[in-house]
């Protein structure tokens, strides 16, 4: 059988793109070599939250007294928790699976090739089959990096795919890379009472988001007990005896920091894994898949999406991209936009942004206007107990919303109607002028959006 659309890979940018064709009356076939869902799924945000809840939870059953409840002794099964993550992930992986089913969309376990326009090999447990297909999407996502540095490849030395199977705690975690996945990682494992250390070449933490935010964000997971190391190097990691010492440089010098475990958290790279590249005189551009805003490749009827064509690797752009894709397939108008893109980061507090960052603005010499909104001044969040951080919009010169960045309880919710705003190039006073239910924690951003054209109403 002949395919309209064959995708190689299933995470969320292939799943979702073949659900979209199967929607769209496309006849598709999928193909994936591991379990749908992707890193995404299996190895990265549905998992990690999936500690994160639990880890909350444990931070607020050591907060109880302060709420006037009082328990007897509390005890924590981390293998339980592990359990409770895989549960949530095999829900999930089922669900997906029964979502292709359900849209008569062929999935074909294997992994595949991709060396001539117009078919797929794949390799399966009855052999190789050839899928003949119309047009390919190519999905295949992202692996961790390894940083070339002696003694990466020691047991113990993991990335997040090997430290999510663990079912252990490490008492002392040194981390490598102080980004999105290093520090959620950190929040993580010393809320369980793990003594962590992150180690950062770079001078702040979360380099490309708005600087305001690391410069909060650093001292709060400083109190919470992680050890914070900027500008500093990693060396070597050495054995001795049955633990692992990081020996890392900054401007003092050397110094040694043991551990029992070490994560390797230095970002992503796209996989190409599958794709003659050469071969098919595939164009690419610094080791990613270059494309254009209908996701095309330079070859006839091949498309690209998610973390292989680089840019914003996150799983939402993923799907979007492979919405696009295919809708380009199927001959709509579209182009994918990248203006209003959300980011969350699930440390302690929650971090959650969208668009433009002040100091892009202040390079950019263009007119813009800022706005403040602490937690502290909400009262649901002071009910809460989770009254620390604030709201943050930027606006320009006509006070349309470009960019915002949230710290605190509930962040990565409260910046969908941020991203709303900036994606519809709506004024703050829109929102300021939109009547939000009381007490709750988006009046944080009603109020911000007050002080764009005035000042906010609940702060002296």
């Amino acid at each position: 059988m002949d395919y309209q659309v064959g995708i190689l890979g299933g995470g969320p940018g292939g799943y979702v793109c073949a659900l979209r064709a199967a929607q769209l009356g496309l006849s598709v076939v999928l193909v994936e070599g591991d379990r749908l869902g992707g890193t995404c799924l299996n190895r990265g945000c549905i998992p990690t939250k999936a500690l994160v809840k639990s880890a909350d939870l444990w931070r607020e059953m050591g907060r109880a007294e302060e709420f006037g409840l009082f328990a007897g002794d509390k005890r924590m099964d981390y293998g339980a928790v592990v359990a409770r993550k895989d549960q949530i992930v095999n829900s999930l992986v089922g669900g997906v699976e029964k979502l292709m089913k359900s849209a008569n969309i062929r999935v074909v376990k294997g992994w595949g090739e991709f060396k001539r326009v117009g078919q797929i090999s794949v390799t399966t447990e009855n052999g190789v089959e050839d899928l003949n297909v119309k047009n390919v999407v190519l999905a295949t996502g992202s692996v961790p990096v390894r940083i070339p540095i002696p003694g990466a490849d020691l047991p113990g030395v993991e990335t997040s795919d090997e430290i999510l199977e663990g079912t252990d705690l490490p008492k002392r975690l040194v981390i490598i890379g102080g980004g999105v996945i290093g520090l959620e990682f950190a929040s993580i494992y010393e809320s369980f009472g793990v003594n962590v250390s992150v180690v950062e070449m770079l001078p702040t933490l979360l380099p490309t988001i708005d600087e305001e935010i690391p410069k909060r964000l650093t001292p709060l997971l400083k109190r919470s007990g992680i050890d914070i190391l900027t500008k500093t190097a990693v060396k070597q990691i050495r054995q001795e005896g049955d633990n692992l010492v990081v020996q890392v440089e900054d401007a003092k010098g050397l110094k040694d920091i043991p551990a029992d475990r070490v994560l390797l958290s230095t970002g992503r790279r796209p996989s190409m894994k599958g794709i003659d590249v050469e071969g098919l005189g595939l164009e690419t551009e610094r080791g990613v898949i270059k494309v254009n805003s209908q996701m095309q490749t330079n070859l006839p009827n091949v498309y690209a999406i998610g973390d292989v064509v680089g840019g914003i690797m996150l799983a939402h752009v993923a799907s979007e991209e492979g919405i696009i894709a295919v809708e380009h397939i199927a001959g709509r108008s579209v182009e994918m936009s990248y203006k209003a893109i959300p980011s969350a980061i699930f440390t302690h507090p929650e971090i959650a942004t969208v668009g433009y960052t002040e100091q892009e603005l202040k390079a950019s010499g263009k007119d813009y206007r800022v706005s403040k909104f602490p937690f502290s001044a909400n009262g649901k969040a002071l009910a809460l107990g989770e009254s620390i951080g604030l709201v943050k919009i930027l606006a320009d010169a006509e006070g349309v919303v470009v960019g915002a960045s949230i710290m605190g309880p509930q962040a990565s919710t409260l910046i969908s109607e941020l991203v709303l705003a900036v994606q519809k190039g709506l004024r703050a006073e829109d929102i300021a002028r939109t009547v939000h239910a009381h007490p709750t924690l988006p009046e944080t951003i009603m109020e911000a959006a007050h002080g764009i054209e005035g000042k906010p109403l609940h702060l002296a």
